[in-house]
C-alpha cells in the first residue's frame, strides 16, 4: 500500500515538471501566417504604375506640314519681340520666352526674335535656294560651284536643315538678334550669349548646336542664336524618332541624299546632351 502511494506521488511530480518546462518555452511563430502576409505585401509593392497617358504627336506637326495660323498650339508673336511681324511659336514655348524677355530686359538685355516656327514650305524655299545657288551659303559659296551632290548637301547643311527635318517646324525653337555667330563674341551681342548661357535654362531653354564635340553633339555647326524651349521640345525629338522614317523626308531638291548621309541619325537626333 504504502509503495502505490509513493508511485502515484512521483507521477504526479513528474507531470507538473514537464508542464512547468514547457510552460518556460518561447511560443513558436506562426510560419505559416507570416508568410502569407509578406506574399502578399510584396504583390501589392509590385502593381504596376500607369503613367499618365498623352496624346501622339502627328507626323504633320513634327515635319511643319500644318498651318500655324489656324493651329491652336500655336500663337503668333507680338512685334514688340521680334524683328518683323508673322511669326508663330508653340504657345507654351512662347508664354516661357516672354517671361524670358522681361527678365533680361530688367538686367538691360533686349532679346529679339528673328525667325520662330517655320513649315515645311518655307525650309523648303531655304533649301531650295541654297541649293541651285539663289542664296549663298556662309563664306560666300555658291552651292553650285560644288559637283558632287553628297558634298553639296553637306556644306548646306552646315547651318540649314532638311526640310521636314528642321526643329523649327515644332514652334518650340528659336533664332535671337542675329544669324551671325560672330555677333555674340563681342559688344552688345555677347552682351546677350552671356545671359542666355547663364540664364536662359532657368525659364526652360537650351543652345542645342554647341560647338561640334561639345556635349556629344555633332551634325550642324555651333549655332549661338538658336535656342530651344525644353519641356516640349525634347518631347518631339522623342516622337520624331519614332514616328519618322527617310521615307517621310521627301519632296525638295535632292533628297534622295538624307538617307545616305544619314540625316535624322546625324543631324535631328544628334544634339547638345542638354537639349535631349
Amino acid at each position: 500500500m504504502a509503495l502505490a502511494i509513493l508511485l502515484a506521488v512521483l507521477f504526479i511530480f513528474s507531470r507538473g515538471e514537464r508542464a512547468a518546462r514547457r510552460a518556460k518555452m518561447p511560443v513558436q511563430p506562426q510560419v505559416e501566417t507570416l508568410q502569407t502576409t509578406q506574399i502578399t505585401e510584396t504583390q501589392e509593392d509590385m502593381e504596376p504604375q500607369i503613367s499618365e497617358v498623352t496624346e501622339p504627336i502627328a507626323l504633320e506637326l513634327l515635319m511643319g506640314k500644318i498651318d500655324p495660323a489656324k493651329d491652336p498650339l500655336f500663337l503668333a508673336v507680338e512685334s514688340k519681340f521680334a524683328n518683323r511681324s508673322g511669326m508663330f511659336m508653340h504657345k507654351e514655348a512662347y508664354e516661357a520666352f516672354m517671361k524670358m524677355h522681361a527678365a533680361a530686359a530688367a538686367d538691360g538685355v533686349k532679346l529679339v526674335i528673328v525667325s520662330a516656327m517655320r513649315t515645311f514650305n518655307h525650309q523648303r524655299r531655304i533649301w531650295n535656294d541654297k541649293w541651285n545657288g539663289r542664296q549663298v551659303l556662309e563664306g560666300n559659296i555658291n552651292a553650285t560651284s560644288i559637283a558632287d551632290p553628297v558634298e553639296r548637301v553637306c556644306e548646306i547643311l552646315r547651318f540649314s536643315a532638311m526640310p521636314g527635318t528642321s526643329r523649327h517646324h515644332w514652334g518650340t525653337d528659336i533664332d535671337l538678334n542675329s544669324l551671325v555667330n560672330s555677333y555674340f563674341e563681342s559688344g552688345q551681342g555677347k552682351r546677350v550669349y552671356d545671359w542666355l548661357q547663364q540664364n536662359a535654362a532657368h525659364y526652360g531653354f537650351c543652345q542645342p548646336y554647341t560647338a561640334q564635340g561639345n556635349n556629344g553633339q555633332g551634325g550642324y555647326e555651333e549655332e549661338k542664336w538658336h535656342w530651344s524651349y525644353m519641356p516640349v521640345s525634347k518631347k518631339y525629338l522623342h516622337a520624331f524618332k519614332e514616328s519618322v522614317g527617310y521615307e517621310h523626308i521627301t519632296g525638295f531638291d535632292e533628297w534622295e541624299t538624307a538617307s545616305q548621309i544619314g540625316v535624322i541619325e546625324r543631324y535631328v537626333l544628334d544634339v547638345n546632351g542638354e537639349c535631349k
